[in-house]
């Protein structure tokens, strides 16, 4: 009512570089979900980073959704040395102010040297899945392939089940056994389970949850009797999927939620990409003189408490001015 302005004031960063993984399998998804929300913010330069493939390009298909998404920078490097690229710049790449996009162990550590001097959107370790149940009704194929899912993306990858049925954890090992040596990428799946993946009994559906949040995974699917019902229980996780009918992939690709999701605990304090990502927000104070008459004497005593007498007088200036124009 007086006039004064008190805000936020929205703008998006200046430039973003956006890695794209390659190697093991090809990612145009996960271009996608890294240009989209950073187009939707308005970041006026984005550039792509990508291991070039046996044509010395990245491959065809991330060249292809980059052309599609009108992008105008691509860079055939990956690995640490193109995060080093992107935030240093080189006689090619010229510097970019934020970096964002998942790698292996390598990225995420160059990413984490280079925070400071860019921003970052995460600290990105290896994809995992949990699953978790409590139904006798869940078909063993689908606990099986959901496991799997993550599971194929990396030796480093992981996958747990948590239910709260033995039967079920011995017919999904059993059904896994049988499995896995007949699928194309069986090296890396093998690995996966032997690092970083388990099969856990839990006692019932509140050791469930505890397991949930301590572990806070990167993608979750909770298949309970009453998922709707269980969700305020679960405080860490990347990305919920809730009942049968929303196996991971469907976030992978297609559901709409970015798949770029926080890893290894780290949803306790993370969330997934967005648009938010991209953009920074100012302070925007403006006071009306009535304000700061009301409230110039509290200021002051403030700062003086603080022994910041230099701050205090930037006030009193201002309050005397204002008395001696009143006067006149």
């Amino acid at each position: 009512p007086d006039g004064t302005v008190l805000g936020w004031k929205v703008t998006p960063v200046d430039s973003v570089g956006i890695y794209i993984p390659g190697g093991r399998a090809v990612y145009p998804s996960t271009l996608l979900m890294n240009v989209i929300p950073a187009q939707v913010a308005g970041v006026p330069r984005i550039a792509m980073v990508s291991p070039p493939g046996p044509s010395g390009l990245p491959h065809p298909l991330v060249m292809a959704s980059a052309a599609l998404m009108g992008l105008e920078e691509l860079y055939s490097v990956g690995g640490a040395q193109s995060i080093g690229a992107l935030a240093y710049g080189t006689e090619s790449i010229q510097q970019v102010v934020k970096i964002t996009g998942p790698g292996n162990a390598y990225v995420a550590e160059a990413k984490r040297q280079v925070f400071g001097t860019v921003g970052i959107d995460s600290f990105a370790g290896p994809s995992e899945i949990m699953v978790v149940c409590d139904r006798d009704d869940i078909p063993v194929e689908y606990l099986v392939r959901d496991m799997l899912s993550q599971a194929e993306h990396d030796p480093d990858a992981g996958a747990v089940l948590v239910t709260t049925s033995a039967k079920q954890a011995k017919d999904v090992s059993k059904r896994l056994k049988k499995l896995v040596p007949t699928l194309p990428r069986r090296e890396i799946i093998e690995a996966s389970f032997a690092n970083r993946s388990a099969i856990i009994v839990a006692e019932d559906l509140e050791e469930i949850f505890e397991v949930i949040n301590e572990l806070a995974p990167e993608h979750l699917e909770v298949l309970t009797k009453q998922p709707f019902e269980d969700l305020h229980r679960i405080r860490n996780a990347g990305a919920i999927f809730l009942g049968p009918n929303s196996p991971e992939p469907v976030g992978d690709y297609f559901a709409g939620p970015n798949h770029t999701l926080p890893t290894s605990g780290s949803a306790k304090f993370s969330s997934p990409l967005g648009v938010q990502d991209f953009v920074k927000t100012s302070s925007v104070i403006s006071y009306s003189p009535e304000r700061l008459v009301r409230q110039g004497e509290k200021i002051i005593r403030f700062a003086e408490e603080e022994q910041l007498f230099a701050h205090a007088e930037a006030i009193k200036v201002r309050l005397k001015n204002q008395q001696a124009a009143q006067k006149l």
